[in-house]
């Protein structure tokens, strides 16, 4: 139900593992954010297998939706954000709060049907800053074997975590593997250009690559990138850094 341009958030899960953490993630910042939230996985992680505790309810972060405030009772208007830019939520059922949903753009001020040229551009940059601003709740970027090679540094994300870390520990090299895509981490850009070589792999034909580019001014980016709907072969990822 969104209309044109529409910035949403976009994770990855890493391991079989993993997906359920990221799940969970995914649901916590829809709900928290208001805001469809794409979470990427892929048949090697739901074909692969692992060991996984199941978790307590008491072990899992709270999700705390931006519930509309109770002063609002009987003027309630949907278009209504707080502070980081999202909108308020008003369960169904709330006495006082009835408004319309719909998958029609609304006035950026008013929340009634808009179809006017210069109130979607605003829309849309508000969609875009409140994106923006989850970059503020997610975890930094992690570096793997930070203390090795300072000259090369591979770049991943998503199922490929696994191989590309045996990669990186044969070559004595460090890593960064991306699960938050949409926003990035905040400190992705201060990571990446600490080194000289950066090399990104991917199973496709270098979406990563050219999102990083449009994203970090600066950054010189290598790629190998395989499109054989086969997960990496580590000895391969290895000779082609050598080769470098």
């Amino acid at each position: 139900g969104r209309n044109g341009e529409s910035p949403a958030v976009v994770i990855a899960a890493s391991t079989s593992a993993n997906c359920f953490d990221y799940a969970y993630e995914a649901c916590r910042i829809a709900l928290e954010n208001m805001t469809p939230v794409i979470l990427m996985t892929d048949t090697y992680l739901a074909n692969g297998t692992a060991l996984w505790r199941i978790p307590q309810m008491a072990e899992l972060p709270a999700i705390q939706p931006q519930s509309v405030p109770a002063e609002l009772k009987g003027q309630f208007n949907p278009a209504l954000r707080d502070e980081r830019g999202v909108r308020y939520w008003a369960y169904p059922g709330m006495e006082g709060y009835e408004h319309r949903n719909m998958g029609l753009e609304r006035d950026v001020e008013k929340g009634t049907i808009s179809t006017n040229p210069e109130n979607h551009e605003l829309m849309v940059r508000a969609r875009q800053a409140k994106i923006t601003q989850i970059a503020d709740s997610i975890p930094a970027l992690q570096l793997i074997n930070a203390q090795q090679n300072k000259d090369v540094l591979l770049v991943g994300w998503g199922s490929t975590e696994g191989h590309l870390h045996a990669a990186a520990n044969e070559l004595g090299c460090a890593l960064v593997h991306f699960n938050y895509i949409h926003p990035l981490p905040k400190n992705t850009a201060d990571i990446l250009k600490r080194y000289k070589r950066l090399i990104v792999c991917e199973l496709n034909s270098g979406q990563l690559a050219g999102y990083l580019r449009s994203q970090i001014q600066g950054v010189h980016l290598l790629q190998y990138n395989e499109m054989t709907a086969q997960p990496f072969a580590v000895d391969r990822i290895v000779n082609f850094v050598k080769n470098i």
